[in-house]
Order: structure tokens, then C-alpha cells, then sequence
């Protein structure tokens, strides 16, 4: 077959999605710009677990000694009941003992991206420049913004997140809404390494969720870090500061007396950040000349912890997919189908997941401590539960994705 012709390709945003597929594309011999909002990028955010499949996706770009440099090795999820009792101990090595997961600060794993596509010859990127939607042409699409067109291109690839300004001109189709629940994030220096090896999280129905991440080291400096997470609706955000940082400080620590003395780094709420989440859905992630990457195709709740590692692998299948078509248009066909599974299944047990992790209902909080231990305990169940958590499946009725290699050490 013979290979297709390069194309001139516009990216819009330059975080995981974005910055993972320029550096894909602009090494399988395509013209790359990328268009980043922010003028000046930097690293930002709390931690996040890279599973087995986002370091694959890294390890083909040749990116993931730097992470594994600033990353704390995590090898299982452990959730319990407030006074704790188990209802999920998951283990990577349930799979493969050679597998495990990173609990990376999400700044490392922006800059890691952002430094190579800086490097990389074929990609030219553009910050502070803001794309607000486009247009459709003859010959190409044409990015818009704030005083008109800005470039046209034979291919858009949208990543700019969860409140994408493309969807409302992309011509496809998506339905987007916000979660009542979110989280309060921090992230506190762990000098004497408290907490390791596992992602912890405690729960006491439905409505209270405490989670702490390590998170190796962050993107400054050498002191160990860990993520701290509370469960938290939106709509009571306000309430919360209101009522000062005592009463909530002694909550957390209720549920993990370990917190305390991390929990004594923080002097003003200001320190504690809202993260807000959305789902967004496609049927098909592809149109005319255009395609949705990362959080602006598939948001989710982040129960299953999977949207870094499903951004990185969307990369790397459109890029494949474009190699392999005969056309650009064969080709976007093909990365929507190679996707649907493996989307479909996530997008279907996180919306299944979240009510009984964060809702206000008390039945959907008594009825997961009561089933979630008892697949804990039968063995294709909870070997389906750690493939999920590793990021490999695509439905019952689906083979998992297969991972070339085990993760170096």
C-alpha cells in the first residue's frame, strides 16, 4: 500500500491529547502547528495515576524514562469503608507481576509533552493564540479567531478539553454536561514518605469520598508529594469556605489520621482547589476534514482514573489509523472505529461508577458496600475490575487491549 501524503495539520490545544499527537504526527512526516490558548504554559494540577497503557503510549514516543524519574510506583487501589473494612483491593499484579501504575504529578507529565514538542522539528507551536471555532472550505478547514481566520488546514485536530470551543462549529455532534459533584485537591510535600505503593481512598456512603495519591516528585524540586482528594458537590463549594478550614480539617482527618500533619500545611482555603467535571459524548469523534481528541471527545468523571492514559492512546490510534488508510477521510473512519470499544466501555461504567461514589443517595451508598466486596472476591470479577483499572477493556464481549511489553522497571 502506498503511504498517504503528508498533510498540513492544525492542533488546538497542547495539553495531553494535543501535544501526544503532534509529536505522532509531525514523526510520520505531516506538517504540525499547534495553537495553544495560554500564552505562557506552565505545569499545573494535582496527581494522577499513569496506568500501563499511558506508559506504553509514552514509552513509543520515547518519553517515559523522564517519567519514571519524578513518578512514585503504585501497585493496587485500596478503598474502604469509614472504619475499614474493605470494598475494593485491587492489584496490578492480579494480571501481570510485572505491571504497576505512576502517581504522577499532572505538571510532570505536561512538561515532559511540552518540552519534546518545543524539540521536535516538524511540529511549530503557537502560544497564546485563542481558536474560537471553524469553518469549512474547499480546500481545507480554517481555524477562527477573536479578529477572523487564522490559518487553514487540510486536517483539525481538536483537543482543547472538556468546553472545547470547536464542538459548536465541528459539525459533530455532542452533548455535554456538568456533574453536581467534583473535588477539593491539594497537594502537600511527604518528606518522610507516609504514604506509598497504593492509591487510598476512604468512603462513608455516597456522599463523602477521601482519596490521597503519591505522587513521586513534582515538576520543581526533589520532596516526595502526595495528592490529597474530597468529594464535594458544586453547589456547596461556597458553603464550605464560608465555614473555615477547622471543622473540615478534622473531617478528613476522621477518616485518616494520617492526613493531620500534611493537613497542617494548609493556612487559607485559597490552598484548596475546585476541580469540576463534565461528560461529554459523540456517537462518532470524527467529521469533515476534523476530529475530537482527549477530554474535548470523551470527559468523564475521573472515578476510573483513566483520562491521561485514554488522551495518550487516542493519540497514538488516530496516528496509526491516518497511516494505515489509503485517505484522510478513510482514515478518521478508522480511528473512530477503533475507538468505539474501548471509549465505550469506559464512558459506560464511569457514568455507572459515579452515583455510587458521589450522589446524595443513600441506597446507591448501602447497596455498592454490600456488592462491591463480593466481586472483590470472586476471581474473574475482580481480574475484570484490575483490567479496567490498567485500562485494557473494551467490553465483556470484547478481547482486552493487549500491551506489547511489561512496563520497565
Amino acid at each position: 500500500m502506498m503511504q498517504p501524503e503528508p498533510k498540513d495539520i492544525g492542533i488546538v490545544g497542547c495539553g495531553t491529547a494535543g501535544a501526544a499527537a503532534s509529536l505522532f504526527l509531525a514523526r510520520a512526516g505531516h506538517r504540525v502547528t499547534v495553537y495553544e490558548r495560554v500564552a505562557d504554559p506552565g505545569p499545573v494540577g494535582a496527581g494522577i495515576t499513569l496506568q500501563p497503557t499511558g506508559q506504553m503510549v509514552l514509552a513509543r514516543l520515547g518519553l517515559l524514562a523522564p517519567i519514571l524519574e519524578r513518578a512514585a510506583r503504585i501497585d493496587r487501589l485500596h478503598a474502604v469503608r469509614l472504619g475499614g473494612r474493605t470494598l475494593v483491593d485491587l492489584r496490578y499484579a492480579a494480571i501481570d507481576p510485572r505491571l504497576f501504575g505512576l502517581g504522577l504529578h499532572r505538571g510532570v507529565l505536561f512538561a515532559t509533552l511540552h518540552d519534546a514538542v518545543q524539540r521536535e522539528p516538524g511540529v511549530t507551536l503557537r502560544c497564546g493564540v485563542h481558536v474560537t471555532g471553524v469553518a469549512h472550505a474547499k480546500d481545507g478547514v480554517t481555524l477562527l479567531g477573536e479578529d477572523g481566520p487564522l490559518a487553514t488546514h487540510d486536517l483539525v485536530i481538536a483537543a482543547d478539553g472538556s468546553v472545547s470551543e470547536l464542538h459548536a462549529t465541528g459539525g459533530v455532534p455532542v452533548e455535554v454536561r456538568e456533574y453536581p459533584w467534583g473535588a477539593l485537591w491539594f497537594v502537600a510535600e511527604d518528606r518522610a514518605r507516609t504514604f506509598r505503593d497504593e492509591l487510598y481512598q476512604v468512603v462513608r456512603g455516597a456522599r463523602r469520598m477521601y482519596g490521597v495519591l503519591p505522587t513521586g516528585r513534582g515538576p520543581s524540586g526533589d520532596a516526595p508529594v502526595v495528592s490529597l482528594f474530597w468529594s464535594v458537590k458544586v453547589a456547596d463549594h461556597a458553603r464550605w469556605r464560608e465555614a473555615g478550614l477547622a471543622a473540615w480539617k478534622a473531617e478528613v482527618t476522621s477518616f485518616d489520621a494520617r492526613i493531620a500533619p500534611f493537613l497542617e500545611q494548609i493556612t487559607d482555603a485559597k490552598q484548596v482547589l475546585l476541580a469540576k467535571y463534565r461528560d461529554v459524548r459523540m456517537k462518532r469523534w470524527h467529521g469533515d476534514r476534523i476530529v475530537f481528541l482527549g477530554d474535548a471527545a470523551h470527559a468523564m468523571s475521573p472515578q476510573l482514573g483513566q483520562g491521561a492514559n485514554l488522551a495518550l492512546w487516542d493519540a497514538m490510534a488516530l496516528a496509526d489509523e491516518l497511516a494505515a488508510a489509503p485517505t484522510l477521510a478513510d482514515g478518521l473512519a478508522g480511528y473512530s472505529r477503533a475507538r468505539r470499544r474501548h471509549l465505550g466501555h469506559y464512558q459506560f461504567m464511569t457514568r455507572a461508577l459515579t452515583p455510587l461514589f458521589q450522589s446524595s443517595s443513600g441506597t446507591l451508598g448501602w447497596l455498592r458496600d454490600r456488592v462491591m466486596p463480593l466481586g472483590n472476591r470472586i476471581g474473574p470479577i475482580r481480574r475484570l475490575m484490575v483490567r479496567t483499572m490498567i485500562g485494557l477493556e473494551q467490553g465483556i464481549v470484547r478481547a482486552p487491549l493487549r500491551l506489547p511489553a511489561a512496563n520497565p522497571e
